[in-house]
C-alpha cells in the first residue's frame, strides 16, 4: 500500500519566495500543493515551522573523516559509511557527492595512499543492498600532484555514479596553502613531520607537479568526460587560472581563494562555491577571501559543508539573513548544488519532484531540525 503524508501549516521554502500552505507527499514523490495555513484531516500541523527541500551536499570530506578517525587508523569502512550516511541524514542532507581523493603519493617520506576504489565499492554495494538512508554519488578529488592519478581514474567507470571530478592542485606556495607557514602548520599538525621531513615533502610535491601536472590536468577533463560527470576547479586564485578551468569546460569553482578569481568566475559563467565553516567562522582556516565578502558582492551562488556537516543548514539560514532573504539563503544549499551537476528530480519542492524534504524552526538564531524526508520516507 502506497505510503501518503501531508505537511500543513507550514512555512515552505519555495525557489523564489516563502508562502504558508501544504505539501502532499504519496510513495517518494511530491504530488499536491496548496496555499494557506488549514491542517486537513490526517495531516501532520507544522506550526509555522520551515518545510524545505533536502540539502545537497557537493564537496564534503566526512566519509574520510570517518574512515579515518585519527591519522593512521583505518576504520572498517562498512560500520563508517552507515556512520556517515546517518550523521548528514540528522544534519538535513538527503543528496550527498562523497568526496574521496584519487591520486596517491608513494614516496616514503610524503606518502599518503590509495583508497578510493575500494571504499568506493563498498559505498555502492551498501547503496544496492538499500542500506543507506540518503542518496549517494561520487566525487573524485583529482589530486594532479600526485604519482599515480591517471591509473586510480582507470579504475572508475561510467557505471559507478560518479557526478563530479574536481581539479585539485595541492602545490606548495600557491592556490589554498599560498602562505608556507599556514601550510605547515597544517601538514606538520597532521602528519607529525619533523622541520626535515616537511621540507623534503614539500621539495617532493613540487617535483611531482613539475613532472605530471600538464598530463594530469588533461586526463582528469578526459575522465570526467568518459564518467558522464560535472568537472570542478579548485582553489582557483587568479585570472590566469580561472582562465584555464574556463578552457576545461568547467562550470563550477570550489573555493576560490580571492575576489579576483571570483569575479573571473562569473565572468565565465561559472558558479562558485563556498564552505559552509568559512561562512560560519567568519573568515577561511587557510587566511584565504571570506565566503560573507563574496556573498555581500552577489559572489556567492553555492554552499557546502566542506569538513562540518551541520553547518550546511545553519550557512543557508545565515546567508538568508545577509541577504535579507530566506529563500535565496536555502536555495545555495538545495535548487543551486542540483542545477550544477544536473540534477533534474529535487533540490525545489514541486508537484513531481522527489519527497526530499527538511523541517526546521528558528532557535536563537539557529535552524533546529524537527525531521528530515528521504525519498518520501522519514530518515531522520
Amino acid at each position: 500500500m502506497t505510503e501518503e503524508l501531508i505537511l500543513a501549516n507550514a512555512t515552505l521554502v519555495l525557489p523564489g519566495e516563502t508562502v504558508t500552505g501544504s505539501v502532499r507527499i504519496v510513495g517518494e514523490a511530491i504530488t499536491e500543493m496548496d496555499q494557506g495555513s488549514a491542517v486537513p484531516a490526517g495531516a501532520v500541523d507544522c506550526g509555522g515551522d520551515y518545510v524545505a527541500p533536502g540539502l545537497i551536499e557537493l564537496h564534503t570530506d566526512n566519509l574520510e573523516r570517518h574512515i579515518m578517525p585519527r591519522p593512521r587508523v583505518d576504520w572498517p569502512h562498512a560500520a563508517a559509511i552507515i556512520a556517515h550516511d546517518a550523521e548528514l541524514a540528522s544534519t538535513g542532507i538527503t543528496t550527498v557527492f562523497d568526496a574521496m581523493r584519487v591520486g596517491s603519493v608513494t614516496r616514503k617520506e610524503s606518502s599518503y595512499g590509495k583508497y578510493a576504489r575500494r571504499l568506493a565499492s563498498e559505498l555502492l554495494e551498501l547503496r544496492d543492498a538499500d542500506a543507506l538512508k540518503i542518496s549517494h554519488f561520487l566525487h573524485l578529488r583529482a589530486e594532479v600532484c600526485s604519482d599515480t592519478l591517471v591509473e586510480e581514474l582507470d579504475e572508475f567507470g561510467a557505471e559507478d555514479r560518479v557526478g563530479l571530478v574536481s581539479l585539485m592542485d595541492h602545490t606548495p606556495g600557491q592556490r589554498q596553502f599560498r602562505d608556507m607557514a599556514k601550510l605547515e602548520a597544517y601538514v606538520r599538525g597532521k602528519h607529525g613531520m619533523s622541520d626535515d621531513q616537511f621540507l623534503q615533502h614539500v621539495a617532493h610535491l613540487k617535483a611531482l607537479r613539475d613532472e605530471y601536472g600538464t598530463v594530469h590536468e588533461v586526463e582528469a577533463v578526459r575522465a570526467a568526460r568518459r564518467f558522464g560527470a560535472v568537472l570542478a576547479s579548485h582553489d582557483d586564485t587568479t585570472r590566469d587560472q580561472v582562465q584555464v578551468s574556463a578552457g576545461h569546460g568547467i562550470r563550477l569553482a570550489e573555493f576560490p581563494t580571492t575576489v579576483e578569481a571570483a569575479q573571473a568566475c562569473h565572468a565565465h559563467g561559472i558558479q562558485v562555491m563556498m564552505g559552509a565553516p568559512n561562512l560560519i567562522r567568519g573568515g577561511s582556516h587557510s587566511g584565504n577571501v571570506a565566503a560573507q565578502e563574496l556573498a555581500e558582492m552577489d559572489l556567492l551562488d553555492i554552499v557546502s559543508s566542506d569538513y562540518v556537516p551541520s553547518a550546511l543548514l545553519l550557512s543557508a539560514a545565515r546567508l538568508g539573513e545577509i541577504w535579507g532573504d530566506v529563500a535565496r539563503g536555502m536555495r545555495t544549499v538545495t535548487q543551486a548544488p542540483a542545477q550544477a551537476v544536473g540534477l533534474e528530480d529535487r533540490g525545489e519542492i514541486r508537484i513531481g519532484a522527489r519527497a526530499d524534504l527538511i523541517r526546521f524552526r528558528m532557535r536563537a538564531g539557529v535552524p533546529a531540525l524537527r525531521a528530515v524526508w528521504s525519498r518520501g520516507q522519514r530518515v531522520s
